[in-house]
């Protein structure tokens, strides 16, 4: 991680770059070599949903010929973006899944060539939790996604985010148990906007930490390590994490139904 300010991309100008990398990708391509984009993680939530303002970086899938890195490099020199700020490098990460394309949404067309195209929700969902790093936005993206869908009338249910982690994933067991517990509770408790704020909270509480952690021992930190120093930074905090919270709250209502079933035993 780094303290330094990153380039911050919003719905509006994620749609202006597209469509300038359509322009772009057409002129060096032609007309008869069509392409595709898969948006997924923070820019595929912006593309969707109103409750998260920007990302720092746009990952897609990207099917195209090779001028499309050309269009890509000459559309970030132009609007003067950082380096890779379009890039398929989520694709060496645990989250990706080869089925993704197969599971993805239609978004829009720019330049009659280039199509661009989202991740369905119930499987934003299930690459979130394949994530689960508490120092992102991974868990607030997953309430935020939850809470939205709700509101529109459309709520995702357990079975549709059982079914996504399967398709994507072949089962929970290639998820982390942490991920697991944590959709587990909060679907039980469903307060999901109330949720979001605290959990937004704590992901940047972490973050700062895990910021401060890197200034005090640099080069400590790796891919491989990360999600368990965060873990430990947030277990050191004074306020519990909210799946603490949501365990605790689930045990305080546990417990009474448990005594009522022993006294009717008796």
């Amino acid at each position: 991680m780094s303290s330094e300010k990153q380039f911050e991309f919003t719905k509006e100008n994620i749609d202006l770059y597209l469509k300038e990398v359509a322009k772009e990708y057409r002129k060096q391509a032609g007309k008869k070599m069509p392409a595709e984009l898969v948006l997924i993680g923070g820019a595929s939530v912006l593309i969707n949903y109103g409750f998260r303002n920007m990302t720092t970086d746009i990952d897609a899938l990207i099917q195209a010929a090779s001028a499309m890195k050309e269009a890509i490099n000459h559309v970030g020199d132009r609007y003067g973006l950082p380096n890779g700020w379009l890039n398929a490098d989520f694709t060496n990460t645990d989250s990706y899944s080869v089925k993704l394309s197969q599971f993805s949404v239609y978004y829009k067309t720019y330049a009659n060539i280039v199509t661009i195209r989202t991740v369905a929700a119930e499987y934003l969902i299930a690459m979130k939790l394949r994530s689960g790093r508490q120092y992102k936005s991974d868990l607030s993206d997953i309430l935020g996604v939850l809470a939205e869908h709700e509101k529109r009338g459309t709520p995702i249910s357990m079975d549709q985010i059982h079914k996504a982690v399967a398709d994507l994933y072949g089962g929970w067991e290639s998820l982390p148990e942490t991920s697991q517990a944590f959709i587990e509770n909060v679907m039980e408790d469903g307060r999901f906007e109330e949720l979001y704020e605290q959990t937004v909270s704590g992901e940047k509480e972490v973050g700062a930490l895990l910021v401060q952690f890197e200034q005090n021992y640099p080069n400590v930190v790796t891919g491989k390590n990360v999600n368990e120093i965060a873990g430990n930074l947030q277990k050191k905090t004074d306020r519990a994490s909210i799946l603490a919270k949501l365990r605790e709250k689930k045990a305080e209502t546990d417990q009474p139904k448990a005594q009522k079933r022993d006294g009717r035993e008796r």
